[in-house]
């Protein structure tokens, strides 16, 4: 195993259980105990970690950005739900705008499953570009932009001239936190830009983020309740946000 697999599987490791252990990470992996301190190093110094006694924690900062591949495995079950009540929504021969995200790409997936035809797909997703390469009956576009290391995305001015041409049916953005006052926000500005673009793009406005998203403030505002007419999530939120979509006008789809 290559020392970057092994280090994104502590990763993935370290966010189901919060925490891991020196010594039982070396005989997980057969390795010695000083090649898992030298990766453990590595997650610490690229903020993914906290040290700890005889290990290692995990950096819970909403604005820390994850490596695609390891925040594409969490809470596989709850993507999979948003992205079948999202599909619930789209028609065949409707335009859709779906940003970088990895909800995005199970979204994809789970369109390609259902059979939707004629769709027309706009994406700075690298990932659900390759997703879809060999679709017949639909026409996907790549936005453009600069590649963005890590997250699978284009992003950047060139992204938003792109997007600012098209007037499509539905935008499918994600977030990294979700404030009643503070709004939905991303950790990296472009990323904001750029799902901000899709939504002034778009008739109907869809957030679509897991449970763990509500009550988490990131770097920068993508936008405001008045920015979007739908929310989809994979659990029944709080009773205080419920009152707050139904005052705001916005609609709130989640699995029964």
């Amino acid at each position: 195993m290559l020392a970057i697999e092994r280090r994104n599987q502590i990763l993935e490791r370290l966010q189901t259980d919060k925490r891991v252990v020196v010594s039982e990470l070396s005989q997980l992996y057969d390795v010695s105990e000083e090649t898992i301190r030298r990766d453990l190093e590595k997650l610490v110094n690229d903020g993914y970690a906290i040290k700890s006694y005889g290990g290692a924690v995990i950096n819970e900062n909403v604005n820390i950005e994850l490596p695609f591949n390891v925040r594409k495995n969490r809470n596989i079950l709850g993507k999979q739900h948003i992205a079948e009540l999202v599909a619930g929504l789209i028609r065949d021969g409707e335009s859709i705008m779906l940003d970088a995200s990895t909800t995005a790409v199970y979204i994809a997936k789970n369109l390609q499953e259902k059979g939707r035809k004629n769709l027309t797909i706009i994406t700075n997703s690298i990932e659900i570009i390759i997703e879809l390469f060999d679709v017949q009956d639909w026409t996907v576009l790549s936005t453009g932009g600069v590649s963005r290391e890590g997250s699978f995305a284009l992003v950047g001015p060139q992204t938003d001239k792109m997007l600012a041409n098209y007037h499509v049916d539905k935008a499918i953005i994600s977030c990294k936190g979700f404030d009643i006052t503070a709004g939905f926000t991303d950790s990296d500005d472009l990323h904001a830009n750029n799902k901000r673009t899709m939504l002034k793009a778009a008739k109907q406005k869809i957030l679509a983020i897991d449970s763990s998203k509500f009550d988490k403030i990131a770097f920068t505002e993508i936008g405001t309740l008045d920015d979007i007419t739908t929310v989809i999530t994979d659990e029944k939120p709080e009773d205080k946000w419920l009152q707050v979509f139904e005052n705001s006008g916005v609609e709130c789809l989640y699995p029964e």
